[in-house]
């Protein structure tokens, strides 16, 4: 059953709805996509969770959303750990997998080892959480930025839910390395469970909420029998366990049932995920476009090359820097380009 349910569940997202209480959800599972993330990259401990972390979140969060190409994680602080950012692509196609990439920066000197059980998350330091919502050609983008709060990046999630559209909005993660059954190496795995509800009514402009330095939280939002539901459905949540949310032993559906099954819980279709990248060289030829032959001298190396790597993916892109930047005299191919014959 545990072989079953690996195959059957890693790497989806399974939507769902509690029909008693009127709270939607959904449950989250990573695995060869996180571990593809993660092995492009030596992260040490506390790096790799945080990144497992939002690569999960944005898996959670990327489908509520009618997304038509791009919703993006940002997480900056002035700790140790700098910078963590995934991308989260909607499917192309109806039946398509959507795709995920991520990516984190940080401070080796400064890293310091979770030796003592501290919080990943406190390395960070003050900085803000950021959403960015971009539909493609055409459109503007959107995005909703909240500090740094409650002592997680699920918190932080739930406070931009709560902060941007007024959305009472919970996240239970858990992520590490297990080893699995006649597997000889560990690898890394993430499952989580987001739960949402709809408020009643809108906050009136101007009130401050009940949270950290004035943060708005579900409490500031929901009254009466929304309130009740609300804060079964999130008891109900907090017995799961970790390994329960990992897997594989217990699959989601499973998992719904023993967690909700007085709530009458309700699930759809799953969203297959896997790991993408939208990097190319056209892109980074792109990206360089706006220089001129000047900045593109400064940026050649030694060796008459210009080179670029991929964040995410690690990919290595080398250029003639005659093809790049608006004063480019060859193509991509080492042609001459008209206005340099002319």
């Amino acid at each position: 059953m545990t072989k079953i349910n690996q195959i059957a569940w890693d790497d989806t997202v399974l939507p769902f709805q509690l029909d008693r209480s009127g709270v939607r959800g959904r449950v989250g599972r990573l695995d060869g996509v996180l571990e593809h993330i993660l092995s492009r990259h030596d992260y040490p401990a506390p790096v790799a969770a945080l990144v497992a972390e939002t690569a999960l979140l944005a898996a959670l969060i990327g489908p509520t959303v009618k997304l038509r190409w791009k919703l993006s994680l940002q997480v900056r602080g002035n700790g140790a750990i700098r910078t963590i950012a995934a991308d989260y692509y909607a499917p192309a196609r109806e039946g398509e997998p959507a795709r995920i990439r991520a990516w984190a920066s940080f401070d080796a000197d400064r890293l310091e080892a979770d030796n003592e059980g501290r919080p990943p998350f406190q390395q960070i330091g003050d900085g803000y959480f950021a959403i960015l919502i971009d539909q493609g050609a055409g459109s503007l983008p959107y995005q909703g930025i909240t500090p740094l709060a409650g002592g997680s990046l699920s918190a932080c999630a739930g406070t931009y839910f709560a902060q941007s559209e007024q959305l009472p909005t919970s996240f239970t993660l858990a992520c590490g390395e297990s080893r699995l059954p006649g597997d000889g190496a560990s690898r890394w795995r993430a499952g989580g469970i987001m739960l949402q509800t709809l408020p009643a009514q809108p906050m009136q402009g101007g009130e401050g909420g009940s949270g950290e330095g004035g943060l708005i939280e579900a409490a500031d939002i929901l009254q009466g029998a929304q309130s009740e539901d609300w804060n079964r459905a999130n008891h109900l949540l907090s017995t799961v366990e970790e390994m329960e949310l990992i897997g594989p032993a217990v699959g989601p559906t499973d998992l719904l049932l023993r967690l909700f099954h007085e709530e009458t819980p309700r699930v759809f279709d799953p969203q297959r995920v896997e790991f993408g990248c939208s990097c190319s060289a056209e892109r980074v030829r792109g990206t360089l476009s706006i220089y001129s032959a000047k900045d593109i001298a400064h940026m050649t190396t030694a060796e008459g090359r210009v080179t670029a790597d991929c964040q995410f993916c690690g990919a290595h892109y080398d250029f003639d820097p005659a093809s790049l930047g608006f004063e480019a005299t060859v193509d991509a191919d080492g042609n001459p380009l008209e206005k340099a014959a002319e």
